[in-house]
């Protein structure tokens, strides 16, 4: 049995020089004992062998890790680093399995370490020592942490305050920045430490800063636990806080002013422009529309696509197709439809009856958005604040064309039209309606017809071309109309 005693000081060092010792001696783990510390001598114990210098290649992952493992307060630290490192010697991918109670285990204690040293550089609070005379002003701080972290920490405040001398003291070890040089000492005695005259300026910041409105206690305990408020001046108004919370928010909501102030004016008066109840400008025609929407930069999709995609089809249309956004192909040709989806469409619409010559045909994004992989590039599907951009375009179009039924193909599409993108495999099929009341059929998008597995997709593209007959037959007046589903929700810009 081996017995190595690892200093206060310098302990990272002193555990890398043994483990290196200790592995080119072959001991395995269970014939190591790890002290940290003075200790009295073990009669049945031999010392560590000395230093070597050859040298023991690990990957970097595990020097990283045990870097802050050394740190922790769990007596077994040390033999669980070196435990690790002798499994690395057989299995070089060990540090991968997260699975493994060894990797796991020590990985959380480097976590509750790098917690800890964040917890000291927000809450440990210097005090003011030295003569105002001085060539350099002195500070000292007292600080309490979970685990043996001083030593790491130091260099934060060296960096952060270099231009003056200071000392940290902790149970564990004191560290003093003096002249420019940091030295590491044995514990001391905690200090008397003078009030300083910038605490009162922090209340006063802490006092303003904190929100009734929002006050959350154990979210406020969980990232400023209680041990520390000892050591923080501005804990001690935190009950009183507390207490008042509820009070203070009801005088700042009686106190809020009831009219907006006058910068407010300019702001509000955008926002008018842009909802729904203000008329659009009209367009003269699609060549116009489309001139204006080239030139659009309502959404930064326009940066990576190619061109923007207007709709195309008779002016006159009664039928208005709309899908997502355009694809890859359709971002280069310019013209929406055009590639493997539009093939589709096309296919499955003339067997239901609804010739794409007499729609008008567009999307409800008209960039197309992708991810670059390669040559290629990926399909992603537009979030909310896109589509609602896009929206405005959308309903030109629809000013323009005056169409009496819409068919929706897909999510995007159904979201841009009655303000609703969800669950459209349980919609499909009904007839819902727009903001202004024209009647919507919905139905998936063929895209997604071209996803699905080959045994799969027959019976998916029967029923999308059942939606597309229900589209036709409504546009001829045949059959009863079915009530429209609740749609045209409020909008919200």
């Amino acid at each position: 049995m081996r017995s190595v005693v690892l200093p206060k000081i310098g302990t990272w060092e002193a555990f890398r020089d043994a483990a290196r010792g200790l592995l080119a001696a072959g001991l395995p783990p269970e014939e190591v004992l790890w002290h940290h510390g003075e200790v009295g001598a073990d009669l049945f114990a031999e010392g560590a062998p000395p230093p070597t210098a050859a040298p023991v290649t690990v990957p970097r992952t595990y020097v990283d890790l045990v870097r802050k493992v050394i740190w922790h307060r769990d007596p077994e630290r040390f033999a669980r680093a070196y435990g690790l490192l002798w499994a690395l010697q057989g299995n070089r991918t060990l540090l991968r399995d997260r699975g493994d109670a060894r990797v796991d285990r020590l990985e959380r204690m480097a976590k509750e370490v790098s917690r800890d040293r964040h917890k000291m550089t927000a809450f440990l609070r210097f005090r003011e020592i030295g003569a105002k005379d001085a060539p350099r002003r002195s500070f000292a701080a007292w600080f309490e942490p979970s685990h043996f972290i001083l030593e790491p920490v130091s260099p934060f405040f060296t960096n952060r305050f270099g231009d003056m001398d200071w000392a940290i003291f902790t149970p564990d070890l004191s560290a003093r920045f003096e002249g420019g040089t940091l030295s590491l000492h044995p514990p001391e005695p905690r200090p008397d430490l003078p009030q300083d005259g910038a605490e009162d300026l922090w209340r006063t910041y802490f006092r303003n800063i904190f929100n009734p409105a929002r006050l959350k206690p154990q979210a406020m305990q969980s990232e400023m636990p209680r041990k520390y408020w000892k050591n923080l001046p501005e804990a001690s108004l935190i009950p009183g806080l507390i207490a008042g919370a509820q009070a203070h928010a009801q005088a700042m909501a009686e106190a809020a002013p009831t009219l907006p102030p006058r910068r407010a004016a300019p702001i509000t008066t955008r926002l008018q422009k842009a909802r729904a109840d203000v008329p659009l400008p009209e367009a003269d025609s699609p060549e116009a529309l489309a001139a204006e929407l080239a030139a659009c930069r309502r959404c930064p999709l326009w940066c990576n696509a190619t061109q923007a995609v207007a709709g195309e089809g008779p002016r006159e249309a009664r039928l208005m197709i709309v899908g997502e956004q355009p694809g890859d192909q359709e971002d280069l040709a310019g013209r929406p439809f055009v590639g493997p989806a539009g093939q589709l469409f096309d296919k499955v619409s003339a067997r239901a009856g609804l010739g794409r010559e007499q729609a008008w045909v567009t999307n409800a994004v008209k960039h197309f958005k992708f991810t670059p992989r390669g040559k290629r590039r990926l399909h992603q599907r537009p979030n909310g604040g896109e589509i609602s951009h896009c929206r405005w375009w959308l309903e030109r179009e629809i000013d323009l064309v005056k169409p009496d039924l819409i068919v929706a193909m897909g999510a995007t599409a159904l979201e841009s039209l009655t303000g609703d993108g969800r669950a459209v495999a349980s919609r499909r099929g009904r007839v819902e309606q727009t903001y202004s009341g024209i009647l919507v059929v919905v139905t998936t998008h063929p895209s997604y017809l071209l996803r699905l597995p080959q045994e799969a997709r027959p019976d998916a593209e029967q029923l999308f071309e059942s939606d597309l007959a229900t589209a036709a037959a409504l546009l001829r007046g045949e059959g009863a109309l079915p009530p429209p589903a609740v749609g045209g929700l409020p909008r919200d810009i």
